[in-house]
């Protein structure tokens, strides 16, 4: 947010315990996690610990009093939140 002068928070969730509190977590299968082994893909070395999960693709907006006034979530991992969309929901919310 520094380098880019943003005015409003971004969240980064290493561990995804943030993804865990909302619900937006899951775990890969034994033979997905084999996938990535094979690819090198080391979420173990990636989030920081063993769990093997990764959270769902989700854009949020979150006001000042912390409420959701914006959600794109997508059950599948390979779809990932539009950042024109975003854009449009901010610019719907300050009028």
């Amino acid at each position: 947010t520094e380098e880019k002068k943003l005015t409003f928070e971004i969240l980064s969730d290493p561990g995804n315990e943030v993804a865990k509190r909302y619900g937006l977590k899951f775990k890969l299968p034994d033979d997905l996690k084999e996938v990535y082994l094979k690819f090198n893909i080391d979420l173990e070395k990636y989030n920081g610990d063993d769990s093997w999960t990764l959270p769902l693709p989700t854009g949020l907006i979150i006001d000042g009093d912390g409420i959701i006034r914006h959600a794109e979530i997508n059950a599948d991992y390979t779809v990932r939140p539009d950042p024109e969309e975003t854009i449009a929901a901010l610019k719907n919310m300050i009028g």
